[in-house]
């Protein structure tokens, strides 16, 4: 079973998807939070496997619980919800560790298959609105830019395997894309991440589209 902890300051959310995400035979809802404080509490108490994390709330915002969380756990998989599908915070919080976002009027079976995805270690990247998303942000210039060198550390299908992530390809299209075996690409990924000092695929395709590897619009 995928444990679910649901973090919104609208009760009328909480339930809603705690009713969606229990009539799933592989999820389970573990506990609910009304804000980022609590949210990092029941996260230390309940341990889920995904969070499912409101950006914004009262008190503390869910910006800053995932900063929290995410420095925490390195494990730890966060999963933003938001009503704003062009959101700074969203943005940020992909740049903070959140393994992906969806719209708060997604449909059960997405919501669904966005906890499983995340919870397998896999971003939440392949809706074209998360690839807008980053690239808009990217363009408008990013708080931190990363260091252009780093670039230079990868071996020339690193790079290449970099940017089909940062498409949203999963391993397995990037290896049928390829001609590999999907191992393969599962070791090309896992050496990006240590090259560049990155935790997971969200953050390697943040990292890829503020180093013009890949442009906005593609």
């Amino acid at each position: 079973m995928i444990k679910v902890l649901i973090v919104d300051d609208q009760v009328m959310v909480r339930e809603g998807f705690s009713v969606l995400l229990n009539a799933m035979p592989d999820i389970e809802v573990v506990g609910e939070a009304v804000n980022g404080r609590d949210a990092v509490h029941k996260v230390a108490a309940l341990h889920p496997d995904v969070v499912l994390m409101d950006i914004r709330m009262p008190e503390v915002n869910g910006l800053e619980a995932t900063r929290e969380i995410v420095a925490a756990d390195a494990d730890a998989k966060v999963l933003v919800l938001t009503t704003f599908d062009l959101d700074e915070y969203v943005y940020q919080a992909l740049r903070a560790g959140a393994s992906g976002f969806l719209l708060k009027d997604a449909s059960a079976g997405q919501l669904a298959d966005g906890v499983r995805i995340v919870a397998a270690g896999e971003a939440l990247l392949a809706p074209a609105i998360t690839k807008r998303l980053i690239s808009e942000f990217s363009r408008l210039g990013a708080p931190r830019p990363p260091a252009q060198e780093r670039i230079g550390e990868l071996t020339e299908r690193e790079t290449e395997v970099l940017v089909l992530v940062a498409q949203g390809l999963s391993n397995g299209e990037i290896a049928t894309h390829l001609v590999v075996a999907e191992s393969t690409i599962k070791t090309h990924v896992s050496r990006i991440l240590v090259k560049l000092g990155l935790r997971d695929r969200t953050q390697a395709a943040v990292f890829a589209y503020e180093t013009r590897l890949v442009t906005p619009g593609l």
